[in-house]
């Protein structure tokens, strides 16, 4: 045993100019330790700067989201710990912890898989202010002989076993992409070549897709399953090591190719190209390609025309959000899987309650299970309605100045500014938010807010409510920083009068 040694490497995957990455923005602090370790040891120790590696994925994150976006989710995050592969994030809240799961998961993990593959899962503690004095920052020793081979995921094609067509729910939502999805697992190569599956986060994406190549593999097929980042960092370092041609060769081996989340090859022109070239020789000799995006191609921003077309020549089908009854057998189903019992009452609640995405479901259904497994009992509705009131936080009635509070930190100005007389982009903005807002989901007069808002007359109140519901049609970032806002606001605490 003393010549078995499991050498981990770091790749460093670097973002910017002509060839999409640059050295210089990324530093990697991982150095081996100085211990002296037994002779007949197999462990082999490195060490991982937990603070430095946290204040190197913000740099790609904040580049990857809007400053809103960053200001507001991730200001006063911080690494707790790093421990057998998972990392635990400190967040200020249980509102940012739940955001982050909901939202920016994946790209979080995706960025510290980049800058380190120590990092497996991803877990976060709520500490208050006070709290990070005694936050650790030291390096920590991270045990390298890490059992790798048992991980869920299997290495050589990167497919979880767990997304199987079996386990895939189907309802009215999300029938034809379930269909058109078996029957290319059916028929690869034959039928809907390519196939092109898009939908928002959670709704089912990639358990699909990974379906069909956990499907084909049973027939002795080749299948590799991969995201587009990753294939793009696989293509930075085939140019940087010289091994072009192995990079093709290898991608060219398959007889199934899945690729999730294309939407991330925006404006990375040289990778698109390359995807572009390795579409032709796949296609041409009958090989199955399947494609995930949050969004259909033609709306995809910085994408090649030519893969436009080639990503359209196949079938493309979309995941919307599961309707009511969708998410009830959702829930019957993944309750049935962790051999629990659910009541028809508490189901129905659960999917009229919780209309967000599966992840959501799932999420709801993980805190039942747990608190009934606690009790050593199943949970009645009450109780069951009591930990959904609980966990959801409905809003409060609240002050003019929480919803300027709120908005002011959102947009990061200062809140005295938003009842001056100024006519500054980064304060007219905001202050139209509020005022929409206030008459939208408050019911408060134009009059009112406009005395509110430092004395304005209700003619520009009026103004600028349509202004937003105006823009809200066409520009999906401003629907999703109101959305953002009325977040912040359904989790805040009223001031006292």
């Amino acid at each position: 045993m003393r010549g078995i040694f499991l050498s981990l490497f770091v790749h460093t995957h670097l973002h910017g100019g002509e060839n999409e990455y640059n050295a210089d923005t990324f530093r990697h602090t991982m150095q081996p330790t100085s211990h002296t370790l037994p002779q007949n040891s197999i462990v082999r120790t490195e060490q991982i700067d937990v603070k430095q590696l946290w204040d190197d994925a913000l740099v790609k994150i904040e580049l990857a989201i809007t400053p809103a976006n960053f200001k507001t989710w991730f200001r006063d995050t911080h690494i707790i710990s790093l421990e057998d592969g998972t990392l635990t994030i400190g967040v200020p809240s249980v509102f940012v912890r739940d955001w982050l799961q909901d939202k920016f998961q994946s790209m979080i993990l995706k960025t510290l898989r980049e800058l380190t593959p120590h990092v497996r899962s991803i877990e976060y503690a709520v500490v208050q202010r006070s709290d990070r004095r005694n936050e650790t920052t030291k390096t920590q020793t991270i045990n390298a002989a890490l059992p790798l081979e048992d991980y869920y995921i299997n290495k050589s094609d990167n497919l979880n076993p767990k997304y199987s067509f079996e386990t895939f729910v189907v309802g009215s939502y999300n029938a034809l992409a379930h269909a058109a999805a078996k029957t290319v697992a059916d028929k690869p190569g034959i039928a809907y070549n390519p196939l092109f599956i898009y939908g928002k986060t959670g709704h089912g994406k990639t358990h699909l897709i990974q379906a069909v190549g956990n499907h084909v593999k049973k027939s002795g097929k080749k299948v590799f399953y991969v995201t587009s980042e990753r294939f793009a960092v696989d293509y930075f370092n085939s140019l940087q090591s010289g091994s072009a041609n192995s990079f093709k060769d290898k991608y060219r081996q398959y007889d199934v190719l899945i690729m999730d989340d294309v939407q991330f090859l925006a404006s990375k022109e040289k990778t698109q190209e390359e995807l572009f070239h390795l579409f032709n020789a796949l296609h041409d000799t009958n090989k199955q390609i399947v494609f995930s995006s949050d969004m259909h191609p033609a709306l995809l921003s910085g994408l090649e025309d030519r893969l436009r077309s080639r990503f359209a020549q196949g079938m493309i089908v979309d995941i919307p959000a599961p309707d009511s009854e969708s998410r009830a057998a959702i829930l019957r189903a993944k309750a049935a899987q962790n051999s629990i019992t659910l009541s028809d009452d508490v189901v129905e609640h659960l999917a009229h309650t919780i209309e967000g995405n599966i992840r959501e479901l799932e999420g709801a259904l993980n805190t039942i299970m747990c608190q009934s497994q606690l009790l050593g009992r199943t949970l009645t509705i009450d109780e069951v309605k009591a930990i959904i009131k609980n966990s959801s936080r409905p809003r409060k009635t609240l002050a003019v100045g929480d919803v300027v509070d709120k908005v002011a930190r959102f947009f990061d100005i200062e809140p005295a500014s938003i009842y001056e007389k100024t006519r500054r982009k980064e304060v007219v903005k905001p202050r139209q938010i509020i005022m929409y807002i206030l008459r939208e989901d408050f019911q408060v007069s134009y009059p009112a807010i406009g005395k509110k808002m430092g004395g304005r007359d209700h003619t520009t109140v009026i103004h600028s409510c349509e202004k937003i519901k105006n823009d809200i049609k066409t520009n999906s970032e401003l629907e999703e920083e109101i959305t953002q806002v009325r977040l912040l606001l359904k989790w805040n605490e009223p001031q006292r009068p």
